[in-house]
């Protein structure tokens, strides 16, 4: 049995690989994918991805399994235990994002869309496929990245900057950019965890 060669951000922890080879750059459709992925990547701003792994299980269970209908109408005493949970990042404008995301993104959906075709939308549902050699060539946002942020931020979406939103779009496989030399190029299918 040959080695496993993965992209070298994913190479040195079990959590990041399994990440790695089960969802990152895989296509996701599914809307409460899509909108637990936004609210993680706004989370890890500023923090390393590990750090986001590492607290899935407490974050999906401080935020209602990331029900937006429950997170839109998180009042202020809710909010303020969220900031003493030290199994959150206890960041105030990233748990006010949180609830925003979920208010922007019921707006959304009452407007007969969904995350699945305004997402997909930009790419005419097909996946963006680099071909990068290195990570030195990949880059942190890219101009698709930065007309989505545009967009979100119009729709009232916080920590939605080019830079988070081009790692979602890599996270939920509208950009696949495993490298060239990665052996999930091709791409899994999303499990169902």
């Amino acid at each position: 049995m040959s080695e496993i060669i993965r992209c070298p951000w994913a190479e040195s922890d079990p959590l990041s690989q399994k990440y790695h080879d089960v969802q990152w750059g895989v296509p996701c459709h599914d809307d409460r994918e899509l909108f637990k992925m936004l609210i993680l990547e706004g989370k890890q701003a500023g923090l390393a991805w590990i750090t986001i792994l590492r607290k899935i299980d407490t974050l999906t269970k401080a935020f209602n399994n990331f029900n937006p209908e429950r997170i839109a109408k998180y009042n202020q005493k809710k909010i303020d235990s969220l900031l003493l949970d030290p199994g959150v990042i206890r960041n105030r404008l990233k748990v006010m994002a949180v609830v925003a995301n979920a208010r922007a993104y019921l707006e959304l959906r009452a407007k007969d869309s969904s995350l699945d075709n305004f997402f997909w939308a930009y790419v005419d549902g097909e996946p963006i496929v680099n071909n990068w050699q290195s990570m030195n060539e990949m880059p942190v946002n890219s101009p698709l990245s930065d007309k989505i942020s545009r967009d979100l931020k119009k729709l009232g979406f916080k920590f939605v900057g080019s830079t988070i939103v081009y790692s979602f779009l890599q996270a939920v496989g509208v950009i696949n950019d495993h490298l060239v030399s990665c052996h999930f190029k091709n791409g899994r299918p999303r499990s169902s965890k």
